[in-house]
């Protein structure tokens, strides 16, 4: 009787303790049905400093960003993002993100043929100042020990 007691009580505390994904919450569909269309990244600025290089989405330096073109579909969460600036990597890749109820903005970029749930990594940027034209995404990364925050402008590309 005791080791049935101990049992219980042990999967009791090991369900109670699970910890929340990001990716197991619940959708914010008013956000992603404003996110809905083609934008455009209209700037990429840091907090507290522009001296340091940021390799964004592991594509290419965070400035490579300015006016790529992304699209965003809500019905499905699918999408494409393209960069195309001068002077740095042309990238083209289909995406999947969705918005949840916390504001988080959770992005996969994709490689060509390969399904989303194949794909096991990931962005969560927090979603800011969204309008019907224009949304930010904030992203955290620690710079020398610090966090900072880096800005991705989306504008809408009618």
């Amino acid at each position: 009787m005791k080791k049935i007691i101990a049992l219980a009580t042990i999967a009791i505390l090991l369900f109670s303790c699970k910890t929340t994904s990001v990716t197991s919450t619940k959708l914010d569909r008013t956000s992603q049905v404003e996110i809905k269309g083609n934008w455009v990244i209209s700037a990429v600025t840091f907090g507290g400093s522009e001296y340091f290089k940021v390799n964004s989405f592991q594509i290419a330096d965070s400035q490579c960003l300015v006016g790529s073109t992304w699209k965003f579909i809500s019905n499905n969460n699918k999408g494409e993002m393209t960069l195309t600036k001068t002077d740095c990597p042309t990238f083209s890749s289909p995406i999947t993100w969705f918005v949840n109820q916390e504001g988080q903005f959770v992005l996969k970029i994709l490689d060509a043929g390969v399904k989303a749930k194949a794909v096991r990594e990931g962005y969560v940027l927090r979603i800011a100042n969204q309008t019907t034209t224009s949304f930010q995404l904030v992203e955290n990364i620690n710079v020398g020990g610090k966090q900072t925050e880096i800005v991705y402008q989306f504008e809408k590309n009618n």
